[in-house]
């Protein structure tokens, strides 16, 4: 999909020696940044780099301190996002903008709804987003109401909003965070046909594969400042890592020593069932053993960790923690089994976005700190000892968790969930959304956590991720497993045959 943009194309939009301070803390230096008619321009930098700030400046979300924007040669100052939306400048958030207890076409054309007459047009309404929809491939009913919708619908709703809106420059903040791969590429291929409509696209990924595939230049921010931009052919996505964080990304994932032979059976799941997404699964975890589970959307992965840890109901089969039968009801009697779990939705269902950082982190261990009443000095003593081990980056403990980057917010999660000292933890999605520096500590964590004893099962979509840390990794496909890899045949073909439903081999429990 990439070519060379024409060079002699002038910018469509452009920001010049643009800085930013908040207070005495600069977040922008002098920053230089445009993009041309049809052409993808990527944006790439650490959590914290400044990427998200040039862009909300860009689309008129938040004014520069010095330095001006430029939209069509001519320098423009946008009071608010609608008027940079009515100039042609779209920003598709990295966190949903919608209305949760609206419909989807409700959403898609809230503030800008389709009238005939004083009367807003419904059945107009609901044909054009059925049409944006549909060149997305989402099938979702257009009357459904957001809240009840999987995350994946909710991106795909923001994505259709925005190119309702004929935007001459889309700019995409993390958009295939939650979307599968077909959906990527479906969403890949309507900006295709935007680039060949001379839309100029500004996109931010911290997915380098995506980078490198579509992208025709990119720009590096490191603490503000630009490092590069180059034409996107000249480098590698090692080159794009090492540029983000300035060193060199040996042993990007941490060597992992196998479980004994004889190591412990600390979870052992047989023929298990829950509803219509689980229809069967049989595996073991051994003590000191990182377990992938790899799979399409829908497979019925998260649902099949839901049900081990008492978050959706056993239709049938058999759970045993160290040889013992349980059937775990809730996360609480889970945590008492020294049984951990870290959701997928970090946001949505893991942390306390409006609350600070200690409250968050000592929600799951309270009674650690309550005797009955809380000790204030406990509880914060252990959050700094936690923040220390984490590398937790945050203004203090009384930050709102919502003011943390990705990055951050996983981290704090992790400190969240381990502060309960759990033997087993299962992790969905450790490092969606976050940068390769943060990628690099998480997985340091997680084999931190192996060299104590422990065992972890990691459920991912990124498949290197997977390959990189696991000792074996499963697979399902449309709710069952269907196998078990290890060795030679943990490879990105021998995970996508099973995960496609491509083999007919069964699952080994072992």
């Amino acid at each position: 999909m990439a070519s060379d943009p024409i060079a002699q194309d002038a910018p469509l939009l452009a920001a010049r020696r643009i800085t930013k301070s908040y207070g005495a803390v600069e977040v922008l230096h002098d920053v230089d940044f445009d993009v041309r008619p049809g052409e993808v321009h990527a944006l790439l930098g650490e959590n914290g780099a400044g990427k998200s700030t040039l862009v909300k400046i860009l689309s008129g979300f938040v004014q520069p301190t010095t330095g001006s924007v430029l939209l069509g040669g001519q320098p423009v100052s946008f009071a608010q996002m609608r008027e940079a939306e009515d100039a042609g400048i779209v920003l598709i958030h990295q966190d949903f903008n919608l209305a949760e207890l609206r419909s989807v076409e409700e959403n898609i054309f809230l503030g800008r709804e389709i009238t005939k007459g004083p009367f807003t047009d419904r059945t107009a309404m609901q044909a054009r987003a059925r049409e944006l929809l549909d060149r997305l491939n989402c099938a979702v009913a257009v009357t459904a109401r957001v809240r009840d919708l999987p995350v994946a619908d909710k991106q795909m709703i923001e994505i259709a909003k925005a190119t309702s809106r004929n935007a001459s420059v889309l700019i995409l903040d993390e958009p295939t965070a939650v979307l599968t791969k077909q959906e990527t590429d479906t969403l890949f291929a309507l900006l295709g046909r935007l680039k060949a409509a001379g839309v100029g696209i500004v996109y931010i990924s911290h997915k380098l594969a995506e980078v490198e595939l579509i992208a025709d230049r990119i720009t590096v921010l490191r603490d503000g400042e630009v490092i590069a931009t180059v034409p996107a052919h000249s480098i590698s996505q090692d080159d794009m890592a090492r540029m983000m964080v300035g060193r060199e990304l040996t042993d990007f994932y941490p060597h992992i020593a196998a479980p004994a032979e004889d190591a412990e059976v600390l979870l052992q799941v047989s023929e298990l069932a829950s509803g219509p997404e689980v229809l069967e699964a049989s595996f073991a975890l051994r003590r000191g053993e990182v377990l992938g589970f790899a799979g399409l959307q829908g497979a019925g992965r998260t649902a099949l960790m839901e049900a081990i840890v008492g978050l959706r109901p056993v239709s049938r089969g058999r759970v045993e923690l160290r040889g013992r039968p349980v059937s775990l009801r809730s996360l609480t009697e889970a945590k008492a089994a020294k049984l951990a779990y870290l959701t997928k939705d970090r946001k949505g269902k893991g942390l306390l976005l409006g609350s600070d950082l200690v409250r968050n982190f000592s929600l799951l261990a309270l009674d650690k700190f309550a005797t009955p009443f809380i000790d204030k000095r406990r509880e914060r003593a252990a959050f700094h000892r936690a923040a220390k081990r984490f590398d937790l980056r945050a203004a203090g403990p009384a930050m709102k968790a919502s003011s943390l980057s990705g990055g951050n917010q996983q981290k704090l999660l992790l400190a969240k969930v381990l502060e309960i000292e759990p033997e087993i933890i299962i992790i969905d999605e450790p490092t969606r959304g976050i940068d390769v520096g943060a990628k690099a500590q998480i997985y340091g964590f997680i084999a931190n956590l192996i060299a104590q004893g422990c065992a972890v099962i990691v459920l991912s979509s990124e498949l290197l991720e997977l390959i990189g840390l696991s000792h074996r990794v499963a697979v399902m496909h449309a709710g069952r497993l269907t196998a078990i890899l290890e060795g030679a045949a943990i490879n990105e073909e021998e995970i996508m045959r099973h995960a496609s439903g491509l083999t007919a081999a069964g699952a080994s429990a072992a």
